[in-house]
């Protein structure tokens, strides 16, 4: 298996000159991907598995960097974002965006349950059981796709 990630990485697109993660980041997220311990990959590339666990720390926060800024672009983009209160029950933020993109003639194809919960996963602990706990900005894109950011 560590034989073939670089066949692997070529399959996939993996370019490290256009990537937020280096080449050796992007090595060690394939072979961690396949169930393959750190200190095996560390064995395999010659160096030790601290090292192994420190490129894949910095690694995943790179994607964690490139999430988030793809996030903020999208929300940028987006012609409808509501602003959802800390101590807003979640059962109301349907109804919220559902105005919002009517004012904005924007279609958004979730149902009020569907909605509660893409609201719901994506803002993690800033909701807890039925409550937003950490003020939101949901946003709708053009062609309807939501993204939900923790509002700072």
């Amino acid at each position: 298996m560590i034989d073939d990630t670089e066949e692997l990485l070529e399959e996939i697109g993996f370019e490290p000159e256009t990537s937020v993660l280096t080449h050796r980041q992007a090595q060690v997220l394939a072979l961690r991907e396949r169930g393959i311990s750190q200190a095996d990959i560390a064995d395999a590339l010659g160096t030790s598995r601290a090292n192994v666990s420190s490129v894949e720390a910095s690694a995943r926060e790179n994607l964690e960097k490139a999430r988030e800024t793809v996030a903020f672009a999208e929300a940028l983009r987006a012609p409808v974002r509501v602003r959802v209160s800390s101590g807003t029950d979640l059962y109301d933020v349907p109804q919220l965006v559902y105005e919002a993109c009517d004012e904005a003639g924007v279609k958004v194809d979730y149902t009020a349950p569907n909605l509660m919960k893409v609201v719901s996963d994506a803002a993690g602990s800033a909701v807890s059981g039925r409550q937003v706990t950490t003020p939101l900005i949901v946003g709708v894109t053009s062609d309807g796709m939501v993204r939900v950011r923790h509002q700072e």
